[in-house]
């Protein structure tokens, strides 16, 4: 099942064609720095370490796009967050009846890697960001309104966390290039369902562009 569908060789090129695919159905939204937030889920070694029985063979490849973006939000006062998702025997709930283990925090791959682990860090338990954590509460007191949603996988936390973020009112930008599962099949599924309805697509780039133009302070 598992596939590395993203190279640093084709990795542009396959965002760009799933913005064509989509483009006679999405909406376009003006990106306001000002009033967003970047968050970045679970990029813990847990997936990204090749010795992992769950390393998502794409992660890395998103991994420089998803620093740049942080670097740029941080450079500029915007709010940054990371999730780390770990689990008990309690808190689990259904998800033990899918995986072949949990990420207990006793484990060390379940620590975010080192690029981002000064940000602000919500714990989670359950594939949405927002279920029994104080995200929203975060984003609120920021005066958040738009949250750029990076990380992996795109159709389990990030899929989950987005429609989630859409019920609590926020807008959602999600860049093809910085989200990342296990197939092209399961990433390009939800990105094509969260594309109507709930998310905005885009490229790192393109928010690159706007982030580099903007001033703290602007609106």
């Amino acid at each position: 099942m598992k596939e590395q569908y993203f190279t640093e060789e084709t990795i542009e090129m396959e965002s760009k064609q799933v913005l064509d695919k989509i483009k006679s159905f999405s909406r376009k939204q003006l990106f306001k720095p000002s009033k967003s937030a970047l968050l970045i889920l679970d990029m813990q070694r847990y997936f990204l370490d090749p010795k992992s029985h769950a390393f998502i063979p794409s992660a890395p490849i998103i991994l420089p796009r998803i620093k740049m973006l942080a670097k740029l939000f941080e450079d500029r006062n915007l709010p940054v967050f990371t999730t780390r998702h770990l689990n008990s025997d309690d808190n689990a709930k259904l998800m033990k009846t899918w995986w072949r283990d949990m990420i207990r925090e006793d484990n060390p791959m379940s620590e975010i890697i080192s690029d981002f682990s000064s940000y602000t860090m919500i714990v989670k338990h359950q594939y949405d960001a927002f279920y029994n954590t104080s995200l929203e509460e975060n984003l609120k007191e920021r005066k958040v309104e738009q949250i750029v949603v990076t990380g992996v996988m795109t159709h389990l936390c990030v899929e989950s966390t987005i429609r989630s973020a859409f019920i609590r009112g926020f807008t959602v930008f999600l860049p093809i290039d910085g989200t990342a599962t296990y197939s092209k099949d399961f990433h390009l599924s939800s990105i094509l369902n969260l594309s109507h309805g709930f998310a905005i697509p885009t490229l790192t780039k393109d928010l690159e562009e706007i982030l580099e133009g903007y001033t703290n302070g602007e609106t």
